[in-house]
């Protein structure tokens, strides 16, 4: 017979490999889980270089636009960062001048815009959707109406998309797009003002902005302020969830 020293000397040698297969299978498992979340890491850090944002106004120049030969336009400069479509008889703005940098669907603009002086639209956004153009208006038809132009040629203040916001001279507003091809949405601040599906709906331009297209920032008889213009891909993730919400 064994005595209890020996008894338990003998139990521990039966326990001990078993013991130390599960201190490697657990220094297994977190080796595992380090390198999942590495991958993931990387993945997300792909993901977000290749959706960071463009600028599409450097704050000193002009450079990539042109002015839009309206006729009767405003002067344009740039200023203390800013880019200043003066007041015109109608139409100022700026067309920007290498459409084919930038993408024509999968995308989202940003940029801060300001009614220096007037009463009607300082911002008349003109984007590509795939080949078709559209208009983001932004304090139009008196000063406060919001929409896209045109839907089925229906203007911003005929369509679904019409809204209405009280818009302060001298302050700056927020404006954010994006686009897929099966939806648009739109924010000015941190309030949704446009979110429309637009499968097999008809997207145009009023023809007086015919010369912003394909992407290109008018006015209408009134003087803005515009800064921090830019411009990013959207992720599929994004696009999935963007489409999801129709």
């Amino acid at each position: 017979m064994m005595c209890r020293t020996c008894r338990a000397a003998f139990v521990l040698a039966l326990l001990l490999p078993s013991v130390t297969g599960v201190l490697v299978a657990d220094e297994g498992s977190k080796a595992s889980h380090k390198q999942s979340a590495d991958k993931k890491h990387a993945c997300q850090t792909t993901k977000q270089a290749k959706t960071q944002w463009i600028s599409l106004f450097d704050g000193k120049t002009l450079k990539g636009w042109k002015i839009t030969d309206f006729g009767g336009q405003g002067e344009v400069t740039v200023k203390d960062g800013q880019l200043i479509l003066g007041m015109g008889a109608d139409l100022t703005g700026i067309t920007w001048t290498h459409p084919e940098k930038l993408p024509k669907i999968d995308y989202e603009v940003s940029l801060d815009a300001m009614r220096v002086d007037g009463t009607d639209f300082f911002c008349g956004l003109t984007f590509p959707v795939k080949d078709s153009p559209c208009t983001l208006i932004v304090g139009g038809w008196g000063g406060g109406l919001c929409g896209l132009s045109s839907l089925d040629g229906m203007d911003a203040s005929e369509n679904e998309t019409s809204t209405f916001m009280d818009f302060k001279n001298g302050r700056w507003y927020h404006i954010r797009l994006r686009v897929t091809g099966k939806r648009i949405q739109a924010w000015i601040d941190d309030e949704k003002i446009v979110d429309v599906d637009i499968t097999d709906r008809k997207l145009s331009v009023r023809i007086e902005v015919e010369l912003s297209r394909p992407f290109g920032i008018a006015t209408w008889q009134t003087t803005a302020a515009l800064k921090n213009i830019r411009i990013r891909r959207l992720t599929p993730e994004e696009v999935a969830a963007m489409e999801r919400s129709s």
